[in-house]
């Protein structure tokens, strides 16, 4: 779905009552997992923007734009309010913000999207959520971003359950991920597979140290890396033993 496409849409006023004030940030983890508040929109019929003086919406509209999760949509549409009438001011808090928080919503979408870290499953249901309605679109930020890369997760560690070069401890925390919660498996992924790596990685330098058959530099070479952080380990592992 093209933007112009989706703008037309939502100038026809199908919107949903809430959408998020904020756009999720990414990942990579794949990064990655979304935040945000949802906030109702009133309708004609209770909407307090009716009764307020022109300096409470001014009030009202300024606490928008100093919200950090604003996006560039609505605080772009919040100025244009404030430079106009009171007319100008009870329409952006009624009806012109939740606008914009699409367009904003749309953005943050397309950007998800064009990463190239994001997994099938996020892919899938953003392009769902750009293809659908408002709603649609503040559901996925709000929830489904976050079930669609728990489910890319739990792919990427049953990849690594099924990886024959996995060592054992990697493959007994990727099965505490698998088994755990879907913060279980972002932990995992993001921090507890380089940490269970170190380990795997630790034991096979050992070995290298204690085979007779290994030379005098390249035991010194892997005590080395022993002593050094987890990528310095790896790097002996896979180049530099070679090098020795």
């Amino acid at each position: 779905m093209k933007l112009s496409r989706a703008a037309l849409v939502v100038a026809t006023g199908a919107l949903a009552p809430a959408l998020l004030l904020s756009t999720p940030a990414l990942a990579a983890t794949g990064t990655s997992s979304s935040s945000g508040t949802a906030v109702v929109a009133t309708t004609d019929a209770d909407s307090p923007y009716d009764t307020m003086s022109e300096d409470d919406l001014r009030v009202a509209i300024l606490r928008i734009i100093a919200d950090p999760a604003t996006g560039r949509g609505v605080n772009r549409e919040a100025q244009k309010a404030l430079d106009g009438t009171v007319d100008d001011l009870r329409y952006f808090l009624k009806t012109g913000r939740w606008i914009a928080q699409d367009e904003d919503n749309l953005v943050a979408i397309a950007r998800i999207l064009a990463n190239p870290t994001s997994g099938k499953a996020v892919k899938r249901e953003a392009q769902k959520a750009l293809d659908g309605t408002a709603a649609d679109r503040t559901y996925f930020l709000q929830t489904g971003l976050r079930l669609a890369q728990d489910e890319d997760n739990l792919v990427a560690i049953a990849r690594i359950l099924a990886d024959p070069t996995s060592g054992k401890a990697v493959k007994r925390e990727a099965q505490k991920a698998l088994d755990g919660t879907a913060a279980d498996r972002t932990y995992f992924l993001q921090t507890g597979l380089r940490l269970a790596q170190a380990e795997d990685d630790r034991v096979a330098i050992m070995r290298i140290v204690a085979d007779p058959a290994s030379g005098d530099a390249l035991r010194a070479a892997a005590l080395k890396a022993f002593e050094g952080t987890p990528e310095e380990m790896r790097y002996f592992l896979e180049v530099g033993r070679y090098n020795v």
